[in-house]
């Protein structure tokens, strides 16, 4: 590491970056340095090869093909994203604005799909590793594919990030006083990716978490899945309906129950050029508009940065 020179930049958990420049080019890049204590080196391989084999996508954080290990570390050199990631953007209870929205969610779902198109599933889709490097979502990547996995691998541990974690995936992971799994086993698929994909949209729009987990106890999540399985036409649940009627389709197809049902990412592309949210504020769940914004009342979780879960399967 001689000819490099180095600088603290930030620290994720088990996770720390250093800004990386090559003394004779001066090319600048960034350093993502791993624990061996903490992460196996099978584990840093796949990460290292999948991030290389997908950084040619230009919404797809790049890779240079530099990767070393020390007494104590891995560690490759990524390209620099000089910016703060989607999450410090968005205003507690508030969202960003729609047009934004639209922006940064075209460029991601590009990213998934040339994602899925090569046999891969993210599985950690969430602001924290979604990276911009401008402020109004102009242009937006996707970074950290340490929870990457191939399309069809039994899931042997439950790993994500808990309000992004679809139905299916909740239903293997067990609660608090639970013994055993009673749910079928499951493999890795795109439609895992899909639903993580259309709770961001929902919270970088509200400044809210839909819910908390995709399980029966959580009230807000339920409401939203009785809506789903309605026989007939019903009044949406109070806090969605924010949305026009053209958002709530989306939502439906994104957050389908049923992953075998559940929409690709590409098709928020036929929502795109349509209205998200209604023209007004309305306060239907303990939310009042104050100033022109939007305060809360209830017990709505607002969004916060959330570590990843994991969880052998038995």
């Amino acid at each position: 590491m001689s000819k490099y020179e180095l600088a603290y930049i930030n620290e994720n958990i088990n996770t720390f970056f250093f800004f990386l420049s090559e003394c004779f080019t001066g090319t600048p890049m960034a350093l993502k340095v791993m624990p061996k204590a903490s992460t196996k080196l099978q584990g840093f391989l796949r990460e290292y090869c999948i991030s290389l084999h997908l950084s040619c996508h230009p919404c797809i954080v790049g890779l240079f093909g530099i990767a070393f290990q020390s007494n104590e570390h891995y560690g490759f050199a990524q390209e620099l994203v000089i910016g703060r990631d989607l999450f410090a953007v968005i205003q507690p209870k508030v969202g960003i604005p729609e047009n934004a929205v639209k922006r940064c969610v075209l460029q991601i779902a590009s990213a998934l799909e040339f994602i899925h198109e090569h046999g891969l599933v993210h599985r950690d889709i969430k602001p924290e590793n979604i990276l911009l490097l401008d402020s109004h979502c102009c242009r937006v990547k996707l970074a950290d594919f340490g929870l990457a996995q191939t399309r069809g691998t039994l899931i042997r541990f439950i790993s994500g990030t808990l309000p992004y974690m679809a139905p299916e995936l909740c239903a293997v992971a067990l609660e608090e006083g639970q013994k055993e799994v009673t749910a079928p086993p499951l493999s890795v698929e795109p439609s895992l990716d899909t639903w993580a994909f259309g709770v961001v949209i929902f919270c970088i729009l509200t400044g809210y978490f839909p819910w908390e987990r995709c399980v029966t106890s959580d009230d807000f999540y339920q409401e939203f899945a009785d809506w789903c399985q309605a026989p007939t036409v019903e009044e949406v649940p109070p806090l969605w309906k924010r949305f026009t009627p053209a958002a709530m389709e989306m939502f439906s197809r994104l957050l389908e129950l049923n992953a075998n049902n559940r929409s690709t990412v590409g098709e928020v592309r036929s929502y795109v050029e349509k209205d998200w949210l209604m023209p007004t504020l309305v306060d239907t769940n303990g939310l009042q508009p104050e100033n022109g914004k939007v305060s809360a009342t209830c017990s709505t979780p607002s969004v916060c940065r959330s570590s990843p879960v994991h969880q052998e399967v038995e």
